[in-house]
């Protein structure tokens, strides 16, 4: 699904839905922001990532109230007012408008826009480019490109330890074949010996 920002405003992916809780509509949620506080707040109104066949596509969710259960995020919507309810937004991801000349404050969070564009850097060399941010349910996946065609990179701290945005850099350690074809293990020199 597209989401379409004001100009001046670009999307903020804060959370995903995950399980219904209780009978009265609330949802356990998995936080994607340091800063629940500022951005859970009642009548915060939220886009949602569904997919098209669902009921909700192209409709926004409002906060009503967020609440913690053993250390766990719930969140109360208004329209959503029982169990059947929430159900049907379960797996959905919440978005928020950020004004961009506003700076996130959030370690290790940044705009989609901030990271398209970057070289990627490996082992001091740069193999390619930030052509996309595809937002999963697991994980972030950024699109490279590289002078062999489109590397998918899961932006994970421990595929991707830096980004510096002033740099215009993101620094990559990916694990064996990522970014280049294997040998196969038929191709590999005999080591058996004959008599």
């Amino acid at each position: 699904m597209t989401r379409e920002a004001r100009p001046d405003t670009t999307q903020l992916r804060v959370a995903r839905l995950t399980k219904a809780h209780g009978l009265k509509g609330a949802i356990k949620i998995e936080l994607y922001t340091d800063d629940p506080a500022r951005r859970f707040v009642p009548g915060a109104v939220f886009t949602l990532q569904v997919p098209t066949t669902s009921p909700w596509h192209g409709k926004t969710l409002e906060l009503a109230e967020l609440r913690w259960y053993n250390s766990h995020p719930v969140a109360f919507f208004k329209g959503v007012n029982d169990r059947t309810t929430a159900e049907t937004l379960i797996k959905a991801i919440l978005w928020i408008d950020q004004d961009v000349s506003q700076e996130t404050d959030e370690e290790d969070a940044w705009f989609d826009h901030q990271l398209v564009g970057l070289a990627v850097v490996r082992d001091g060399a740069v193999v390619g480019r930030v052509t996309r941010v595809e937002h999963l349910p697991a994980q972030d996946l950024l699109h490279v490109e590289t002078e062999s065609g489109e590397v998918l990179v899961p932006f994970v701290k421990a595929i991707v330890p830096a980004v510096d945005i002033s740099a215009g850099t993101l620094t990559v350690t990916p694990p064996a074949g990522l970014f280049e074809e294997l040998p196969d293990a038929d191709d590999a020199p005999d080591q058996t010996s004959s008599r």
